[in-house]
């Protein structure tokens, strides 16, 4: 496992920041929302984020290309997978980074634009960036917002080059690693 990037500080708080647009309420309600999204914004690509949305959006018929979950719900509540996809991916990605196997399998599925469940042992929430980077213009990632509701993140350039910016506001692996010489 190669660690791509991992969060800063000062980082981790900007990201607890809604990313996209907020949509607050009950599950009934944020998924009747994200419907009506869903059908006047014709996203090229729906991806969701997280176990708690992946399974709402499913259970409201509401179908992404790309799931990437954790089978977990606030880190310690271990959820059962939901649905069959055509591909389900493992990858490692422990808490507060992006691997290079899990950053790897986002990309690929995107790119083939086959149904695809990736399922992350650790944690899959800074995926959502790599979800963004590689997303399709005019594609939807959508991520829950913890006892608040879900964030719909619209793919433009502008997120991409918001992203891009978070990406190299975190540390690599190899600053992290460089021991002192005495």
């Amino acid at each position: 496992m190669t660690i791509e990037y991992t969060v800063t500080p000062e980082l981790r708080v900007k990201l607890k920041e809604p990313f996209g647009t907020l949509i607050q309420g009950s599950f009934t309600d944020t998924m009747s929302k994200m419907k009506e999204l869903v059908e006047k914004g014709k996203p090229s690509r729906i991806i969701s984020v997280g176990d708690v949305v992946s399974r709402n959006l499913q259970e409201h018929s509401v179908h992404p290309q790309l799931t990437i979950i954790d089978n977990k719900s606030l880190r310690n509540q271990a959820m059962p997978e939901m649905v069959t996809a055509e591909k389900t991916v493992h990858v490692a990605n422990p808490q507060g980074t992006i691997t290079k196997e899990a950053l790897i399998a986002i990309k690929e599925a995107i790119y083939k634009n086959v149904h695809t469940h990736i399922v992350v042992d650790g944690e899959e929430d800074l995926l959502t960036l790599i979800a963004v980077l590689y997303a399709p213009e005019n594609a939807v990632v959508v991520y829950g917002q913890p006892y608040t509701g879900i964030v719909v993140v619209k793919v433009t350039p502008q997120k991409k080059t918001q992203v891009k910016k978070f990406l190299k506001a975190m540390k690599p692996l190899e600053n992290l690693n460089k021991k002192k010489t005495v």
